[in-house]
């Protein structure tokens, strides 16, 4: 994009967005080696190297001379990707400004000790030895809540969230959560009720990582991604990270059952494509962002939810299954469909089915808003947690920490604000597939005829090329016409479950 032909302080802010999107592109290619490839014993530098780099890109985003840049760009004739760009610069500069330099290097820095430490702590069931690196952890994210506190007039949950999902408030997830916990226990009963008289073969193992990582491939192949720009590879904790011209996908395999390798590389592929078909014209820029991690979320879920655990997708699948993993009765297309949506209350956030799922959200943020907001302490989760299980889904989960609260990375890391954004991005995806069939009365025909395209083709042009151009509201209205409705998610549970 020429900047020569722009207003000259715009001009002067887009040179300095690409110059932080060049140095981010870096620092996110080391995480991912830091949790792919990287030797044990290069935590330390490494996490002293990602800190300096987080405070580098901090000065970056508050230098003295952006305030003026932002207000004279305010009074240039912009157009409106122009203006929608400056709305997320000027975001960006706030957040930034909030926090003191020393205080993001200082995140970073315990994030990824904590990290590190959690993955041997984790296997040894090791609460003890995880809990002082996470009271350091919530410490510093308790430093950051009051910071951003302060400047947005939040309250301090609500401050966190908004870097994950702008403009969402904690009174609107109560409100929708709310509704969840009204109906979702029932329909758990129900659905387990009408399983249980349905029979499903379990596939024999055991399924080597080799195979499994074929199979994998094979599914990214099939769901459309670019080979070109991004990989796969394992960690400790599945995720998607990079930048759209270089996606560094990861999952993680077990040799007694292919299904959560294969459903999380499916939902990791979610936000790959997402990533890959950001708008390429504005790549480095702050539009071109993905609008927030719900909105994220709700691609990883349409993918693995909506079209993943679809029953045409089985038809795809089962051949796959039988190449890969040598031919056998469980992988008949109608008993694949059947696997992959058994409703069975477990311990496991990401091996969850979609019913059962938002349980554990509701969970998460039920705790990491109390312990933000001063309520509880760390050394209060795992009594919480073992009474929040039984209630939500009737398990017990006392004295087994690496099932239970020790399983997610999301607090060791930091990353405390972000667990609301999964069911929001699973009701945002029912609300996508619903607004789809109103517009394609034969999409699941399509489907079921082994056409992706039209899914792919809707959500690239109403989601992925849209990124922040809107804000959430506005992107949500434009793409199915109307609010995020709760009321599509419990149809399509419904539908799929009871129908």
């Amino acid at each position: 994009m020429n900047t020569q032909a722009m207003p000259s302080a715009y001009a002067e802010l887009h040179k300095r967005h690409q110059r932080l999107h060049h140095l981010t592109h870096l620092k996110s290619i080391a995480e991912w080696d830091q949790s792919a490839n990287m030797p044990a014993k290069g935590n330390e530098a490494r996490s002293l190297a990602l800190a300096e780099m987080g405070g580098l890109l901090h000065q970056l985003a508050t230098e003295p001379a952006l305030k003026a840049l932002l207000d004279a760009a305010e009074q240039e004739p912009l157009d409106a990707d122009q203006r929608a760009n400056l709305r997320e610069m000027r975001r960006v500069w706030r957040a930034s400004n909030a926090l003191p330099q020393e205080l993001v290097e200082a995140k970073s820095l315990a994030g990824s000790r904590c990290e590190h430490a959690w993955r041997g702590q984790r296997q040894a069931n090791d609460w003890t030895g995880y809990l002082p690196n996470l009271r350091e952890v919530i410490k510093l994210a308790r430093e950051e809540a009051n910071y951003l506190a302060d400047s947005t007039g939040l309250s301090r949950y609500d401050a966190l969230m908004d870097q994950y999902e702008p403009g969402m408030r904690s009174a609107e997830v109560d409100r929708v959560f709310g509704d969840l916990r009204s109906w979702l226990p029932a329909l758990i009963q129900n659905v387990r009720a009408k399983q249980a008289t349905e029979t499903v073969r379990e596939p024999v193992g055991s399924f080597s990582k080799t195979a499994q990582r074929a199979l994998g491939l094979d599914a990214m192949r099939l769901m459309g991604f670019d080979f070109e720009a991004g990989r796969l590879d394992e960690s400790a904790h599945p995720f998607c990270g990079g930048v759209p011209e270089d996606v560094r996908m990861t999952t993680r395999y077990r040799e007694d059952n292919f299904l959560p390798s294969l459903m999380g590389t499916i939902h990791e592929t979610g936000h790959g494509r997402y990533e890959q078909n950001r708008p390429r014209e504005w790549l480095g820029q702050p539009l071109s962002e993905a609008r927030s991690m719900g909105l994220h979320e709700s691609q990883s879920l349409s993918f693995e939810m909506q079209l993943g655990s679809h029953p045409a997708f089985a038809k795809l699948l089962s051949p796959l299954l039988n190449q890969h993993f040598g031919a056998q009765p469980a992988f008949e297309a109608g008993n694949v469909h059947g696997l992959l949506t058994r409703v069975n209350p477990g311990l496991i956030r990401v091996d969850a089915d979609e019913v059962t799922y938002p349980a554990h959200i509701i969970l998460r943020f039920e705790i990491e808003r109390a312990l933000i907001e001063g309520q509880i302490e760390c050394d209060d989760i795992p009594a919480l947690w073992d009474a929040k299980m039984m209630e939500l889904l009737g398990l017990d989960t006392r004295g087994n920490f690496k099932d239970g609260c020790m399983q997610d990375v999301h607090w060791g890391c930091g990353l405390v604000g972000y667990f609301p954004c999964y069911t929001l991005g699973a009701m945002y995806a029912a609300q996508w597939f619903a607004a789809m069939r109103r517009a394609m009365p034969d999409l699941d025909a399509q489907i079921g005829a082994g056409n992706l395209a039209p899914v792919f083709d809707w959500l690239k042009q109403n989601i992925w090329l849209q990124a922040s151009r809107y804000e959430t509201p506005e992107l949500v209205r434009r793409a199915s016409g109307e609010p995020l409705n709760p009321a599509h998610f419990k149809a399509h549970l419904q539908s799929r479950y009871l129908g």
